[in-house]
């Protein structure tokens, strides 16, 4: 018995028969519906031959399809691309501008190596073609012909034919032209081989910047970006010039596209450096802020690029929005990323006149259910405060009244910002000390325990039960993370400073305790620090636990100067938003030690920009501008867990310390410790930091504080002098 086989069927063998019709609609038609196929993610890719065989066509719509098609399947079929050459070359002659332009933009596309050698012809003829619409598609075919084989340019002149064409009378083949050329240009210059001293490929002169000008207000949208980041480029030493250029892009600002606003604004920040004028300066200032207000009616992700740029530029001119803080003020359904850069940009624009309406805004926030949210807005209460120094009153106001609450998020927080209040205000709010205490049950955050701790620390000779209150921590001290431990153990060893007759025992444990039980390098050699410290020379050790620190400031960048400029001169790119310079970004390389010297940073700005760089690479963002731990201080935790040993400040007692002639003893301490003479003295088994001895570290197996004296090292002598107290008990 035999089976005959069935006859074949299926979606495409159906197009397939309909593709080779006899009837034009019906070919038409499944053409269509071989596109909407392969619009979904069907793969029709077998069906290559039958499409092609339509290609030679009259209909302007069908040919559209057609070309569409090859260009999605160019990749798969090149064998079969190959045979409709003659079609592209013969269209490319077609009497209608639409089909030659459509021919020379298909075959630009196709990237396919076998058909690149026959577009060199047709791209001739079409770019001295008598249309304009011909002319400026072949201009962008010709940087597309450069992405694929730049021999070929280079060979048939395409380049000179293009410089040539930035003269054309038509404005949109001139914004091409400027388009295909700055691809040209960026994609020679990012080349690993690239030489600056090799002649540029487009370089914009005085001649080409008048006509630049003149096709700027009668392109297209996207011509103007073009034609407007050429002109961020342009150099010149005129002044007169650079005022030219500001005022002719200054219209700019009233499109409705956001890319050309923010496209115009950068061409105008990077030529207004060379304007001297006051009144012309703030006269551009005060026409740039309407349009970037304007952006903030756009969608949620317009809005964020939007306020990223005007972040940046608001770091360069602080008066560019100084009267529009209530157009920043968050809306119910703001998404968060856009909430957050709000947040930002009012408290740079705070001051006295508006600094009432920004707190009460401020504290409608901090009642709101996203967590993030009021944590932001917390903190930016706390950045108003450190700003304005008459508002400072009522920046703690609104924090008590905000504790007050009892929400655990909305307290811990609070406490994280007033530790910052009293860096900034020192011995000014004492007051509220207690009602911050009575909220230590509700912390169970590090960072917020860590901020109590210190504020306890700080006034321990103001809090009657400071030692009752720290013995808590004392108590858990393994237990918590490390930052509170080092805020603990700094706070201790103050408070013993501050108070010694009530806190040896608590001393004496939590030295103890870092030295022998806990895990952290960091928290240990803090702890043998303080010990050294407190046995060789009291005087020494006040003097750097104890140290006056300059208050802290909001700082008025968040980038270095440098990068600040660099930054400036990318607004509207991905640099602008992520404040980011373009070497960090994927494709872009590293900067390295040559490339930062060719731009001429100096020293402190190549350390700032590597610093920046380092930042990028190990994924850490600059999050506030309220984590202020960049003075010498012994009782702020350092971030990140790093080593939080103490910088000694240039005192005369801890000079002293540091060339080992302290003449200055504190009687009280003096008579707690003794005087251990040179017991103290670093051996060459010990681990040395700063000059001050220390062991037990990391692989180093020899203990430098003995059981049977305070001040004993290994290897030095035991101390003759009987220790009446404190030092027994060690």
């Amino acid at each position: 018995m035999s089976f005959r086989a069935g006859p074949r069927k299926g979606e495409n063998f159906e197009l397939s028969q309909d593709l080779n019709s006899e009837y034009r609609d019906k070919r038409k038609d499944a053409i269509k519906r071989v596109i909407a196929s392969m619009t979904v993610g069907k793969d029709v890719s077998g069906l290559f031959p039958d499409v092609l065989k339509n290609m030679q066509t009259d209909d302007l719509e069908q040919k559209k399809l057609v070309y569409l098609y090859l260009m999605n399947y160019a990749k798969t079929q090149p064998e079969l691309v190959i045979l409709a050459v003659n079609t592209f070359v013969k269209d490319s002659d077609d009497p209608n501008p639409l089909v030659r332009a459509l021919s020379i933009r298909t075959m630009g596309m196709l990237r396919a190596e076998k058909i690149i050698d026959y577009l060199c012809d047709p791209l001739q003829k079409c770019l001295r073609d008598e249309n304009p619409y011909v002319r400026k598609t072949a201009a962008l075919c010709v940087a597309k012909l450069y992405d694929l084989k730049p021999e070929l340019v280079i060979e048939n002149g395409f380049l000179e034919q293009l410089q040539e064409m930035i003269a054309d009378s038509n404005p949109m083949v001139v914004a091409n032209t400027v388009a295909a050329l700055s691809d040209i240009h960026t994609a020679v210059t990012s080349n690993p081989g690239y030489n600056p001293e090799d002649p540029a490929i487009f370089v914009v002169t005085t001649n080409i910047l008048n006509k630049l000008l003149i096709a700027l207000n009668e392109c297209s949208e996207w011509g103007r970006v073009a034609i407007l980041a050429a002109l961020a480029r342009y150099k010149t030493d005129d002044e007169k010039e650079r005022e030219h250029i500001c005022e002719r892009v200054v219209p700019q600002f009233q499109h409705v596209n956001g890319s050309v606003v923010l496209a115009a604004v950068k061409v105008v920040m990077i030529h207004m450096r060379g304007v001297h004028r006051e009144d012309l300066q703030k006269q551009f200032i005060r026409k740039m802020a309407p349009p970037l207000v304007t952006l903030l009616s756009s969608p949620p992700e317009v809005q964020w690029v939007a306020l990223r740029n005007v972040n940046l530029l608001l770091q360069k001119r602080s008066d560019l929005l100084q009267n529009e803080m209530r157009v920043f003020f968050c809306k119910y359904n703001d998404p968060l990323y856009v909430k957050i850069e709000k947040l930002d940009i009012m408290v740079r624009l705070a001051h006295e006149n508006n600094v009432d309406a920004l707190l009460s805004e401020l504290k409608e926030y901090a009642s709101e259910v996203d967590v993030d949210f009021v944590r932001k807005s917390i903190k930016a209460i706390g950045q108003a405060a450190i700003k304005i120094d008459s508002a400072a009153e009522r920046c703690v106001n609104v924090l008590l009244d905000l504790i007050a609450t009892r929400v655990s998020y909305v307290v811990q927080e609070a406490m994280v910002v007033m530790k910052d209040i009293f860096r900034r205000y020192p011995a000014t709010y004492e007051g509220i000390i207690p009602t911050l205490c009575a909220n230590l049950d509700e912390l169970d955050e590090p960072e917020a325990k860590a901020a109590l701790i210190w504020i306890i620390g700080e006034y321990a000779s103001r809090i009657d039960n400071a030692d009752e209150l720290l013995s808590m921590f004392v108590d858990t001290f393994t237990e918590e993370s490390y930052p509170v431990q080092l805020q603990t153990l700094t706070a201790v060893v103050k408070l013993f400073l501050k108070k010694p007759d009530v806190s040896q025992a608590l001393v004496q444990r939590i030295l103890n305790t870092a030295t022998k039980d806990c895990d952290s390098p960091d928290v240990r050699d803090r702890a043998y620090i303080y010990w050294r410290l407190l046995s060789s020379d009291p005087a020494a050790a006040k003097a750097v636990v104890l140290a006056h620190r300059p208050p802290i400031s909001l700082a008025r960048t968040t980038v270095s100067p440098a990068l600040l400029e660099e930054l400036l001169g990318e607004v509207g790119s991905l640099a602008s938003m992520y404040h980011k310079p373009e070497e960090t970004f994927i494709g872009r390389g590293r900067v390295g030690a040559d490339s930062v010297q060719r731009k001429g940073l100096d020293a402190d700005d190549k350390l700032a920009t590597q610093r920046a760089l380092q930042t990028v690479a190990h994924g850490q963002q600059s999050e506030n501008l309220l984590d202020f731990d960049d003075v010498p201080d012994a009782g702020v935790s350092q971030p990140f867990g790093l080593a939080a040993t103490t910088a000694i400040p240039q005192t005369p007692a801890a000079a002293s310390l540091i060339a080992g002639t302290s003449t200055n003893p504190l009687d009280d301490l003096v008579s707690i410790f003794g005087n251990t003479g040179n017991a103290m003295a670093p051996t060459q088994s010990q681990n040395s930091l700063g000059g001050l001895a220390f062991g037990n570290g990391v692989g180093s197996p020899v203990s430098a504080v003995p059981q049977s004296g305070f001040g004993s090292g290994v290897g030095s002598p035991v101390s003759q002098k009987p220790q009446d107290d404190l030092l027994g008990l060690f």
